[in-house]
């Protein structure tokens, strides 16, 4: 069918009410399937706890399946049975092939430039090389995905290129899985290599490779079949190292047996090949040690997990650089020769009072603290020599996602807001000037009429949170608009501004959408992390619950037409949301999260995630996983909003049983008659490189998901809003 064009859809106008005109009981919709209860009890430190869908576990029972695709069938017919469905999506589309190339992960080797290009109607980003980020014309395209997978299913995980220039390895992983195989290319002939190597990434620790020369790399490798227990191949990651045309079974073991089954490997080497660090995480939940390699081939350990060290660099001075947590919970950061690799070291940026360290980059003798405040970004350069600082020039509320050098003295980096798309900046210290380089982002999503406000609000115990509201120009507080709150909360991850450009669609509609910044993450550091972690998870909650209530108190919308959101960990937040206040939010719209908080565990990353929020082994983290876990928290004959869940037949970060348990246990509880739909992708996992085709039609679900029940008349792209 072809796409209507922005005047084709100003012609039509779709009405929809509260009362949609399509029910889950509507005769054009299949009835949702009967799901049987199987009664299952476990005893955890003397307390016995019931389930009925413990069944539901095992994606292996057809009948498991057959439940599955009956589920997918229900939501399908509803969702395509809403009216403004089909126009949405025709207004997503087109506001994707209206935008133009976003270029990222960019690394300079010599004169070559890489970067990972996205440009629909391309469904994955291309690996490309150029010149100049002032000169796009000299790109080239050294991998396009779909050559090996024409189903826009198989993505780029990550890329190294080797000192030289001449080589690079690129891991590629089909259908969301992140299980990625490595491959090695010839950049003068774009010629494949014989080298492979499967399994090199997997969700659990994913991967990383360091090269040596250009002529062999360090990598970090999973068991193979037979090293270990079938239980442990996605544990136990170790280092090991490969020279180019030798079959990877006879690759030399580098680092990691006496690790943590739960250890997750980042390893990275200076431009020279002289130095390499391992960086090594005890599961998720921030706690790092480091080993570094010099010229004698000895790996020596620089910091254990008690040390409290996160990020750290090389540099190309022959030092290393950290950031330490220990009594300075926003970072302060440490110098340490290469040479005599011991932690007492000299400090050379002290802990700031106005922003937590997010990370540290070396460029020759500046080196780039990027730090957070409540969310925004900033960022500090520190010349090594005078130790002269200057704050780098950025705009309000933006965020900077990368910093890369592109010559001995410049560097690059990527700022955006929530109002301006993503831009490729380059910074001469030297000068201390900024300009744009020509890799920037255009979009027909135009900004100019949207207002940005950050508000704080007052928590259960009193904590200050801070929240980002969108909206037009003129937006009246009369408590009536449409409005969704975003929240995530969770593995020291701060939720920075950020350009998305399908939020147009939202707010041409009069909606409000808000993004909560709360305990958990590391918008103020590892206190207001560790505030929101293990057995202190329900702060995240409160933070939540106590943003929707001001949304509501202050005039924004009401509990009619207020819908919330969640991913991933944010997921988790929607589960105990919805369990906790089902009267507060109409809408619920949870994807690829966790719900059941006594077994999660019991899957490969979620046994790395018991760092984060705990074991079930541990009497007190019992009690306090299972006094928020959603899915033993619904309740029968409770008027739930309604609920939209979707997971990724493939991933392998969040075991999608979560939602299909879940998603039973509310069917069986809810009264308010509200749907409940369940929708499991066959083609994606936990998000990453699921194809473009595939995120608009997602998108273009839940708007029309959202837009049915808080009652928003849709508009096509063009219409005037009265």
């Amino acid at each position: 069918m072809p796409r209507l064009g922005y005047a084709a859809l100003a012609c039509v106008t779709i009405s929809l009410s509260v009362a949609s005109q399509v029910t889950a009981q509507s005769p054009t919709v299949p009835p949702l399937p009967t799901t049987a209860r199987r009664p299952v009890t476990d005893t955890y430190h003397g307390v016995a706890v019931t389930e009925d869908y413990r069944w539901l576990e095992n994606w292996d029972d057809p009948a498991v399946r057959a439940w599955s695709d009956s589920q997918n069938a229900h939501t399908r017919a509803f969702l395509d049975a809403l009216p403004a469905r089909a126009a949405i999506a025709r207004e997503v589309r087109d506001v994707f092939a209206g935008n133009s190339a976003h270029y990222s992960s960019l690394t300079r080797r010599a004169n070559v430039l890489f970067a990972l290009k996205f440009q629909p109607p391309k469904q994955q980003p291309l690996f490309v090389t150029m010149r100049s980020p002032d000169d796009p014309s000299t790109e080239h395209v050294l991998l396009d995905p779909s050559v090996y997978d024409t189903t826009g299913g198989t993505t780029i995980d990550f890329y190294v290129p080797s000192p030289g220039g001449s080589r690079v390895a690129i891991s590629l992983s089909r259908g969301g899985s992140e299980d990625g195989t490595l491959h090695v290319f010839d950049l003068g002939t774009g010629a494949q290599l014989p080298d492979t190597i499967a399994h090199i990434q997997y969700p659990t620790a994913l991967g990383s490779v360091a090269w040596s020369g250009d002529s062999g790399f360090y990598y970090t490798r999973y068991p193979h079949p037979g090293e270990r227990p079938e239980a442990d191949i996605h544990f136990y990651e170790q280092l090991y190292f490969h020279r180019l045309g030798t079959p990877d079974s006879t690759d030399t073991y580098a680092l990691g047996k006496d690790f943590p089954r739960i250890a997750e490997i980042f390893v990275s080497g200076t431009p020279d090949g002289r130095y390499f660090l391992a960086s090594v995480n005890n599961g998720d939940g921030g706690e790092v040690e480091h080993f570094v390699r010099g010229p004698t081939a000895q790996w020596t350990q620089v910091t254990s997990f008690t040390d409290q060290a996160t990020r750290a660099t090389l540099g190309r001075d022959g030092f290393l650089y950290l950031v330490s947590l220990r009594h300075a919970s926003r970072g302060r950061v440490l110098r340490i020769p290469l040479d005599r690799p011991r932690l007492d070291a000299a400090e050379v940026v002290a802990e700031s009072d106005s922003g937590a360290i997010q990370d540290i980059f070396v460029a020759g003798t500046q080196l780039y603290v990027l730090e957070v405040a409540g969310g925004p970004s900033a960022i500090r350069r520190i010349d090594l020599q005078s130790h002269r600082q200057v704050s780098l020039p950025l705009a309000p509320v933006s965020a900077v996602s990368e910093i890369v050098s592109d010559s001995s003295a410049t560097v690059l980096y990527e700022a955006q807001s929530y109002t301006t798309p993503p831009a490729w900046y380059r910074y001469d210290p030297t000068t201390n000037s900024v300009r744009r380089t020509a890799l920037f982002v255009t979009s027909p999503a135009n900004f100019a009429d949207v207002e940005v406000v950050r508000v704080f609000v007052t928590s259960r115990d009193g904590t200050k949170v801070p929240m980002t509201i969108l909206q037009r120009n003129g937006t009246k507080r009369d408590g009536q608009n449409p409005t969704r709150l975003w929240g995530y909360g969770g593995y020291g991850i701060s939720f920075t501004p950020g350009f998305q450009p399908l939020l147009r669609v939202w707010l041409s509609q009069g909606g409000v959408y808000a993004i909560a910044n709360l305990r958990g993450g590391s918008e103020y550091g590892e206190d207001w992390h560790r505030a929101g972690n293990l057995t202190n998870k329900q702060n995240v909650f409160d933070d939540f619950i106590a943003c929707a209530r001001w949304l509501n108190d202050n005039h924004y919308t009401n509990p009619d037409r207020l819908a919330i959101e969640g991913a991933s960990n944010g997921g988790l937040l929607m589960g105990a949301a919805l369990t906790q206040h089902p009267e507060l939010f109409r809408a619920v719209a949870s994807y690829v999260g966790i719900y059941d908080m006594l077994r999660v565990e019991l899957s490969p990353n979620g046994a790395f995630n018991t760092t984060e929020y705990g074991t079930v082994k541990d009497p007190q983290q019992f009690r306090a996983l299972y006094a928020y876990s959603p899915y033993h928290h619904v309740v029968d004959g409770t008027r739930y909003p309604a609920v939209y869940l979707r997971t990724g037949e493939h991933d392998g970060r969040v075991d999608p049983m979560n939602s299909r348990k879940m998603a039973a246990r509310l069917q069986r509880a809810s009264s308010s008659g509200r749907p409940i739909l369940l929708w499991t992708s066959s083609s994606a996992g936990h998000g990453f490189g699921t194809p473009l085709d595939e995120r608009i039609s997602v998108f273009a679900d839940v708007s029309a998901f959202l837009f049915d029940q808080l009652g928003v008349t849709y508009r096509p792209a063009g219409r005037p809003i009265p």
